[in-house]
């Protein structure tokens, strides 16, 4: 596996638990590539970290697998509208803990 590949899957491991990246930001957390090279990662190697914390821009989940994310979302008690995760209260900064998420929602 490539560094870049074990960077990304580093960063989906430490997602919180209720809180979500989109693939954008996780490549702008590791500092390198972009949202495709980091969907080509997590569709390559995702399926052993939690990859329904990682979702496009928009909340959405990747394609064909709403079914199977929602159910994580809900479990986690992630914060939804509809079919996606809202952004603006579930997006994780890679730097708030867990519990100081919970507190603002």
């Amino acid at each position: 596996m490539e560094p870049f590949a074990e960077r990304v899957l580093e960063v989906v491991e430490r997602i919180p638990p209720g809180m979500v990246m989109s693939y954008g930001d996780i490549a702008e957390y590791v500092g390198e590539g972009g949202p495709r090279q980091v969907g080509k990662v997590m569709s390559t190697w995702g399926g052993g970290v939690p990859w329904w914390r990682v979702v496009h821009a928009d909340g959405t989940a990747a394609g064909g697998l709403l079914d199977r994310a929602m159910a994580h979302w809900l479990e986690e008690g992630t914060v939804v509208r509809g079919e996606r995760v809202d952004m603006r209260r579930a997006r994780w900064d890679g730097a708030t803990r867990s519990a100081d998420f919970q507190q603002r929602r």
